[in-house]
Order: C-alpha cells, then structure tokens, then sequence
C-alpha cells in the first residue's frame, strides 16, 4: 500500500482511535457530544504525555550545555523538525508562533515593509478575520486591498481571481477551507493563477489542517499558516514559509536574531514546551499508521495515508449528517451538499438566532457554537445576518455515528 494513492486503505478503528483521547475518559467527554472541533480539537494523549514530561524534566531556558537545558533544546527541534517532515517542509521553514491569528498579523506587518504604495494584495470575503482584517489594514500604508468574492453559493471561482488580478499584484490569499463554507477550495489550481501573475500566495489552512496534514510543497503555497490546537496538539500557530521568501521578507524580531529563518517572523519568545510537544502530533499520525497499516514509508508518506482515512470516514459522518438535514425545510446549510467537496463542517441557518440554539443543544449534551465565527463577511455575502449567526457543527474522525445521531435527535426536539 502506498500513501499517495495506489492501494486501499482500511477504515479507521474508531474505538482505538478513541482511546488515544484522554477526553473521551473523561466523565464529561463522554457524556457531551462535542460538535465544536472547528473551535479546537481534543488533544491527543501523546501530546499531553511529552507536555507533561516537558515541564516536570525540560522546564527550563533551553540549548545550554547541562542536561535539563540541553534536552529541551532537542525536544524542541524534535518538535519542529517532525513536523516539518510530515508537512514536507524543512524544519527551517516552519516558524511557531502563539497563535495563528499573531503570526498571520506579524506577516502583513513585514509584506507592509517590503511592498511599494500602489503595489495590490488580494484577499477574500470567504476568509476568518484572522486572515484578511490584517491584510486589509495595509491600505492606511497606500497599498491597494482588493476583494476576492465568493459567488451566490459562497465558492472562490478561480475565474473570478483572473479577474481581480493586474500585473501590480504581489499577493493573493485565501482559505484551504472556510470555517463556515467549509467547501476545499482548489489550492493548487489558485496557487497556478496567482503565481502566472507573479504573486506570493498565502494560505490559512485552520479549517482544512485538522482534517488531514497538507503536503504544503503540493499545494504551491509560499506561505501555508494552520494552528496545531486544532491538529490534536498544543495552543500554537505554525506558519510554514519558504526559504527565500522569509529572507525577502523584513525582518520583524530582534536585530541580532536577523539570520536565524525560524526567529525573523516570531517576535515574541516562543512557548518551549509547546514546541516540544508538537512531536505528540506527529507521534499521534505514526501511531494510526502503524496501527492500520503495515509499511515503512517515510513521514510526508505516513501522514498523507493517515489525512486519507481520516477524510474518508468523516465524508461518511458528513454524509449521514446531511442525510437528516435533508428532511429538514426549516434549516439552510451554507456551501456544498456534496460531502466529498467539504470539510465536516456544517453551518446552519434557522429563524431563531443561532446562539440560542446552541444553548438549547446543550441541555440535550451536544456541545456546539452559534455566532458568525469570526467570518461575518461570508455569512452577509451569503444574503444572511451574522449577528443572527450561524448554528455551526463540526467534527472529526474520531466523531462516532451514535453522536451523529444523538445531535440529530437533538436538533429535532429543539426546534
């Protein structure tokens, strides 16, 4: 069996899958019925473990030579670098950072410094304000902001982007997925139109990234920005970059960190021990791989084959999801019904206000979010209110079918 494609791959061993989460143990995990994982994931017990082995062993100022110094230094390079490996990046591309939202606002500081007034960026009316209110705030600096919009169904046309575009564009950026949408928007193909024209691309993949690791380089993003509280793992942003790219860049952290690529667009001292507790992500990917499957491919190769079972049984989650919302006039999906084109993320509208809602779900034990998600601009494009909001269920491969139920029982006796 290969990871790229040729061979089939098993379905996931739910009750295993399950028991790698600590809070599914838990008496209230178990109970409640999370329908929130667009807002964050369960962590995995192998990132809690090298946590937790961190602050009792490492917690300490790290790259020293006595002992307790020195293993954090290597714990966090394990961290990075293993990572980086699964992402097919080097580990001198990915810079950590404390969320995605700061490290998405250091980078447009730096593009303000190096582009020339008149110079355009592209953004879109898809995305989380995290990544398109900093951009959009450069044109106080005289660089022109134009808007990418979304079609009536709330799809990025790659057409529509030829027409945006101009030869003074020098970036174009936009979501792998929305977290309202949720269609996956044809990267590669953007990334191609962008790059014809001579633009940087820059790609927030919070809502895609938990649903399986990209494999940034095949994507043709320059910049691919994802938060690991998301991917099973520690609170923290990671933005992979490429090489050249970070050295055109200014340099936003101190002047004597200049040379160092993983330092020059983190200026806050990073978390150690989340760096070093990123490896529990890649931990958690090897471990389902070796539990499913017999093979020694190298890391990028473990984790696509991973990102496949996963995406395959929460299509199947979607699907049933979708099947009920069907018999449902009184509710309005926003994106696609097609589950294959999303990610199981699925926004709702319904006549009451979608935080009520929420509220009501959860005296029936489905843990879910109403509001607009920070992504407004999407919801009123789509001829809704966001202060009305959006009832927004969202879940991942280790969701079980009985859950998708029990929130399908609980919709139906709260409205």
């Amino acid at each position: 069996m290969s990871a790229d494609g040729a061979g089939a791959l098993p379905a996931l061993d739910i009750d295993w899958v399950r028991a790698q989460f600590p809070a599914f143990s838990d008496p209230d995990g178990a109970e409640t019925v999370f329908m929130e994982n667009a807002g964050g994931s369960y962590a995995a017990r192998h990132t809690i473990e090298r946590l937790t082995d961190f602050y009792i062993r490492s917690k300490v100022q790290p790259y020293s030579a006595f002992p307790a110094s020195a293993r954090a230094g290597r714990l966090m390079d394990e961290g990075r670098g293993r990572l980086a490996e699964m992402l097919g990046v080097g580990e001198d591309e990915l810079i950590v950072g404390p969320s995605t939202t700061q490290n998405a606002y250091v980078l447009a500081q730096a593009f303000g410094e190096m582009l020339e007034q008149g110079d355009e960026i592209v953004v879109t009316n898809q995305d989380h304000e995290a990544n398109t209110g900093a951009w959009r705030r450069l044109a106080d600096r005289g660089i022109v902001v134009k808007e990418w919009e979304v079609d009536a169904t709330g799809r990025l046309d790659p057409d529509r982007l030829r027409a945006v575009m101009s030869p003074r564009t020098k970036l174009v950026t936009f979501p792998h997925a929305s977290n309202i949408v949720a269609e996956i928007n044809p990267v590669a193909e953007i990334a191609a139109i962008a790059h014809a024209g001579g633009a940087v691309v820059c790609v927030d993949g919070v809502s895609a990234a938990p649903h399986g690791l990209p494999h940034v380089p095949s994507l043709g993003a320059d910049i691919y920005l994802f938060s690991t509280y998301k991917t099973y793992g520690p609170h923290q942003g990671v933005m992979a970059i490429r090489r050249g790219l970070n050295r055109r860049l200014p340099n936003q952290g101190h002047g004597f960190n200049d040379a160092y690529l993983t330092k020059r667009l983190c200026p806050a001292g990073p978390d150690h021990a989340q760096i070093a507790a990123l490896a529990g992500i890649a931990d958690y990917i090897d471990a389902v791989y070796a539990h499913h499957i017999r093979g020694n491919e190298g890391p990028a190769e473990r984790s696509a084959a991973v990102a496949r079972m996963m995406r395959m049984r929460e299509a199947a989650l979607t699907e049933r999801l979708m099947a009920f919302l069907d018999t449902r006039a009184d509710l309005t999906m926003l994106g696609p019904r097609d589950a294959e084109r999303r990610e199981p993320t699925v926004a709702l509208v319904h006549a009451r206000p979608a935080g009520e809602l929420a509220d009501a779900l959860a005296e029936h034990g489905v843990g879910a979010g109403g509001s607009s998600f920070y992504s407004p601009r999407v919801i009123r494009a789509l001829g809704h209110d966001p202060e009305h909001g959006v009832l927004r269920l969202s879940f991942l491969h280790y969701t079980t079918e009985e859950e998708i139920d029990r929130t399908c029982r609980a919709l139906e006796a709260v409205l």
